[in-house]
């Protein structure tokens, strides 16, 4: 007999949904301190729900549990990053050259481009933008491939906000998008893989563009663009606050 998930009561569900909401567009920022009590005032509800919400969160890497400092927004550190975008590039546009392969609607993509385009704010260009990429690998065909993915997507956008205060390229960035839409919509599978993975290793070489400190240039290995934007830390976005 197969097993049905739980549902999230809709009070937890509220919370859940509104501290991550808080948490991606940059309402609270990393290492800032989630103080049950004080939630709860905000969202006119037990201490219960936003318990049960933080503990959902950090399950997804949003927020850390300390036994000494309590529930913090998690750091964007260099590793994290490295770890969320080693994963993206391996698997993002496989995803979606498998999307384009199979013929799947890419309506949902192409609805997501629009709502980035005439966003008014930065929180609603990014939420707009994660529903992008996302309608692009999540009809691939293999469900388990689509859930990696969407484990990741959080982190990801987390990464994406304080890499954004700190050099915004939402103009850049909606133009690949445009340039990977366009090569799926004309059934061009391998191409539009290779538009994703290069729009992918580009944000991460631009929000990580300093060596690591044992690798001066001229000792450093030749790597491919892909690889090596996996290659350069970024320690500065545990110190980001957002404008």
């Amino acid at each position: 007999m197969t097993s049905v998930p739980t549902p999230i009561p809709s009070r937890t569900q509220y919370v859940l949904d509104a501290i991550k909401h808080r948490i991606l567009t940059g309402q609270l920022t990393p290492g800032q301190s989630l103080v049950e009590t004080e939630l709860a005032a905000q969202f006119g509800v037990s201490k219960t729900p936003v318990r049960e919400a933080l503990k959902t969160l950090a399950g997804t890497g949003l927020v850390v549990m300390s036994q000494y400092k309590g529930v913090t927004v998690r750091m964007a550190d260099a590793d994290m990053a490295r770890e969320v975008y080693d994963v993206r590039l391996l698997l993002e546009p496989e995803a979606l050259r498998r999307t384009v392969a199979r013929g799947a609607s890419l309506d949902a993509a192409r609805d997501a481009l629009a709502r980035a385009g005439t966003a008014t704010d930065t929180a609603e260009r990014s939420l707009a933008n994660r529903e992008f990429h996302r309608a692009l690998y999540l009809p691939c065909g293999n469900p388990l491939l689509g859930r990696m993915l969407d484990e990741v997507r959080d982190q990801a956008a987390l990464v994406s906000a304080v890499a954004w205060s700190a050099d915004p390229s939402w103009d850049r960035e909606a133009a690949e998008h445009r340039e990977i839409l366009r090569l799926a919509l004309d059934g061009d599978a391998d191409g539009a893989a290779n538009a994703l993975r290069a729009h992918i290793a580009s944000f991460v070489r631009r929000a990580f563009p300093e060596p690591l400190p044992e690798e001066g240039p001229a000792n450093r290995p030749q790597l491919t663009p892909a690889e090596g934007a996996l290659h350069t830390p970024a320690a500065y976005l545990g110190h980001w606050t957002p404008r």
